[in-house]
């Protein structure tokens, strides 16, 4: 896979692609080719059908994607050069669709700055994922199975190859670690495509590994999440693997999360550092006192863990939080503040969500949580949330429908950014996915209960 930055001659392209995102967060594509593209349709954009998106409803359907060539970047493959950039979104009457996810970071990042409390938020997000060399799964009435392998020890054509554990792999290198050159091409291609990174490493669990973007404001962000998950999946196609980026595709094995570094920025400085607990000044206190709060009423959890699968991940054992806590160093608490950091640079890690969520909608939704948080000057310790300990009142609703739940009762702070009907659409979408997985029989109540 070969990508480079737009230069902004149109010349030299063949193609045009519209990246559109749908409103589970993955990226779609119209091309078009380059007689057809001029400035009118570059400025006006080409209409679509955003029921297909699952924006909207089949008799009000029409939208129109305009490209935001700002994001473009040129992909040579099969001797075409495409040029890819990302979309925004427009209804037929002239107007940015509000439910889009674009819309809806930039909206978060204006009702910031509208807040007062800063002008920007800084996002750093871990990529986390696993790879195979074979995967399967099917599910029918008679039956239901998935299968892995891996030659980091997974699966019986591996029986006999060396390995290391399934949980003893953090920071391996080769000839151990088998995937070297699949984190060295994607990483090459993220950073000629503009996406900064920061390093890679093999995670904990066997076949599982991290690629951790550098600091964006929390619009750019976005993109960057998306783009970097499909030149994953396309780095790995070219060399005969398959990655995913599930909370939990495997059973007693580490699972993975999307955890996001982050913190507001005010005139080019951070407002997180000060004298508080941990290093923290009094607004990076009460960001994360909001951010625990909604976390723990399930609203958080809804955007950063929207999936049946996210709580497979979040169980007791594997360093994934299942409690509303904060502390320095610990990464078994929710909010972990860094502490290989010097005085003045504190800042927090979100370490609940995972990479099912739309980045987009969970990253503005984190945003909303934290200010909310300071605009009522929350107190996290008075709240009870400053331990690593996992306490009853404390724990995190512990499936898709209580989340889902919490998000009804709770959606007070998000407003101001996320339309109702966004909300409704949200709650509609997952609750049919949760039906369709917990209807359904698994193979371990087979062996408990035939």
């Amino acid at each position: 896979m070969e990508l480079s930055k737009y230069s902004g001659d149109l010349s030299t392209i063949d193609y045009l692609s519209f990246l559109v995102i749908d409103i589970a967060g993955n990226m779609r594509s119209v091309s078009l080719p380059r007689s057809y593209v001029s400035d009118k349709v570059l400025k006006n954009g080409i209409g679509f059908d955003a029921s297909n998106f699952g924006y909207a409803q089949v008799h009000k359907s029409d939208m129109v994607a305009v490209p935001d060539l700002s994001t473009g970047f040129v992909e040579e493959k099969d001797g075409f050069r495409t040029l890819h950039a990302f979309c925004d979104v427009m209804t037929t009457d002239g107007e940015p669709f509000a439910q889009y996810p674009r819309a809806i970071a930039k909206k978060a990042v204006e009702h910031l700055r509208k807040s007062g409390v800063g002008d920007e938020a800084k996002m750093l997000v871990e990529l986390e994922f696993y790879v195979f060399d074979d995967v399967r799964y099917s599910t029918t009435v008679d039956h239901s199975y998935y299968f892995v392998e891996s030659e980091e020890g997974i699966g019986p054509d591996y029986e006999d190859a060396p390995r290391f554990g399934l949980s003893k792999g953090y920071h391996r290198l080769g000839p151990d670690g088998k995937y070297d050159l699949l984190r060295n091409r994607a990483v090459q291609v993220m950073e000629a495509a503009g996406i900064p990174v920061k390093y890679h490493h093999h995670e904990v669990g066997a076949a599982q590994l991290e690629i951790e973007l550098n600091f964006i404001g929390l619009a750019g962000a976005g993109d960057a999440v998306v783009l970097a998950k499909w030149i994953l999946k396309s780095c790995a196609d070219e060399l005969g693997l398959n990655v995913t980026f599930m909370p939990k595709p495997m059973y007693k094995i580490a699972g993975n999360g999307m955890h996001v570094h982050q913190f507001i920025e005010k005139g080019g400085k951070s407002v997180f550092p000060g004298e508080g607990l941990y290093g923290l000044s009094e607004t990076g206190l009460s960001y994360t006192a909001g951010l625990l709060e909604h976390a723990l009423s399930g609203s958080l959890l809804a955007w950063s863990n929207p999936s049946t699968n996210s709580y497979r991940r979040l169980v007791p054992g594997y360093e994934a939080p299942v409690s509303a806590t904060f502390a320095q160093a610990s990464r078994a608490a929710a909010v972990r503040i860094p502490g290989y950091l010097k005085k003045g640079e504190a800042r927090i890690e979100f370490r609940t969500g995972d990479a099912t969520a739309n980045t987009y909608y969970f990253l503005a939704a984190m945003l909303l949580a934290g200010l909310d948080g300071v605009r009522r000057k929350l107190d996290p310790v008075k709240k009870g949330f400053n331990t690593d300990k996992e306490t009853p009142k404390n724990t995190f609703p512990t499936g898709l429908f209580h989340v889902l739940a919490g998000l009804r009762k709770d959606k007070e702070y998000l407003l101001p950014v996320f339309p109702q009907d966004l909300i409704d659409s949200w709650i509609e979408l997952k609750k049919k996915e949760a039906e369709y997985v917990y209807n359904a029989p698994v193979p371990q109540e087979y062996e408990l209960y035939f």
